[in-house]
Order: C-alpha cells, then sequence, then structure tokens
C-alpha cells in the first residue's frame, strides 16, 4: 500500500492500534526508604530508569553513576545494586544493606515524546514528497 489508502491519506495516529506504555516520571525522586520494601521497590525502578542515580551509603560516602543491574537475594545483605560511576570509573557493586539514600540524579534519557516528535517529522516530510527521507535523533548532551 502506498501512503494512501482508499484515495486518503493515512493518518499516523489512526494507524495505532495499542496505546504506548506509561512510565514513571522518577527523574529527580528521592523516595522513602523507610522499610525494606521501599528500598526493594526504589532499586527496581533505578534499573529501569535511563539516567543516572545518587546512592548514599549507610558510612555517608556517596557514589554517583548508571545502574546496569541487580541481584535481589533473600535479604538486604544478599542483594547489591551494580552501576557504572558517572565519573568514568569502573563498576561498582552496591550491597542493598549498605544504602542509607537513594536519588534520580541524572537526566532521563528516555523521556520526553522523541518517538511521537520523530514519526510527526517524518510525516510532513513525506507529504511534502521528499524521497529518502533519512531523519536523525537529536545529539545527546
Amino acid at each position: 500500500m502506498s501512503g494512501r489508502e482508499a484515495g486518503r491519506e493515512l493518518d499516523p495516529q489512526a494507524l495505532e492500534v495499542v496505546p504506548g506504555s506509561k512510565r514513571d516520571k522518577v527523574e529527580g525522586w528521592v523516595p522513602k526508604l523507610a522499610s525494606e520494601d521501599e528500598l526493594r521497590d526504589a532499586l527496581e525502578h533505578a534499573f529501569s530508569y535511563r539516567g543516572d542515580v545518587s546512592i548514599t551509603r549507610k558510612d555517608g560516602s556517596r557514589v554517583e553513576g548508571y545502574v546496569f543491574d541487580r541481584r535481589t537475594g533473600a535479604t538486604l545483605a544478599d542483594s547489591c545494586v551494580r552501576l557504572i560511576q558517572k565519573d568514568g570509573g569502573s563498576k561498582l557493586s552496591v550491597p542493598y544493606a549498605d544504602i542509607a539514600g537513594l536519588e534520580f540524579s541524572g537526566r532521563d534519557m528516555a523521556a520526553g515524546k522523541s518517538w511521537e516528535t520523530w514519526v510527526k517529522q517524518y510525516w510532513e516530510r513525506r507529504t511534502a514528497g521528499e524521497k529518502d527521507i533519512s531523519l536523525q535523533p537529536e545529539q545527546i548532551d
């Protein structure tokens, strides 16, 4: 099918058959970590987050980086979160039992409407008659 259906221009919004997934907006969030369940839940969000988080340990030290893995065990001492340090340092493992505070400090790279913007630009350029359209993603700071 060419970009027309029964003599009408296709509307990309009308083609949407499944609603997009809802994302929690956690950028800047400082979760309350009063219980084990709250800590585990916050660290699950940190694992899904596409930005840096800051972890404050019980000894007062602080580390910031991207959470790329977590290992959950039966106890907090058996569980750990793994991150790549923001300052370019090596990978680091922090036991859940050592975590006193958590902050979603970095920019969420997956937030926004970049997909919707891309589709809109594509259709505008295609409707204008452009051929071999190559839309490029925005530069990341």
